[in-house]
């Protein structure tokens, strides 16, 4: 049961090429966003759409296998777990974000 926690899945679509950063050791940090979707029928039987964006990260052969193969708009299947991280901006105020490390990659555009 260890391997559910904190275990995140997502399909979606990416919304640009991979940022990727090349820390002085030589690991590879591959930063995206990827867009998920669904759709429902409100209370009027109207169909709304709903994207949902999310923030990820991946490292190491993952990040590199993100650089070679991910471009805007591909649909990708990933696995991983989520953070979160606080940091202060530049006027002083504590800010949070929210992430999905991943772990996994699998394409399933053509």
């Amino acid at each position: 049961m260890n391997t559910l926690r904190n275990n995140v899945q997502l399909i979606g679509n990416l919304g640009k090429k991979p940022e990727i950063i090349t820390l002085d050791s030589g690991t590879k940090l591959a930063k995206f966003t990827l867009a998920t979707n669904e759709s429902y029928k409100n209370a009027k039987g109207d169909r709304v759409e709903n994207t949902q964006w999310h923030n990820l990260t991946a490292w190491g052969k993952t990040a590199e296998i993100a650089e070679m193969f991910l471009d805007k708009g591909k649909e990708i299947a990933v696995q991983g777990k989520i953070t979160y991280n606080t940091y202060m901006d530049k006027d002083g105020n504590k800010r949070y974000t929210t992430e999905i490390v991943v772990n996994e990659i699998l394409m399933l555009s053509k």
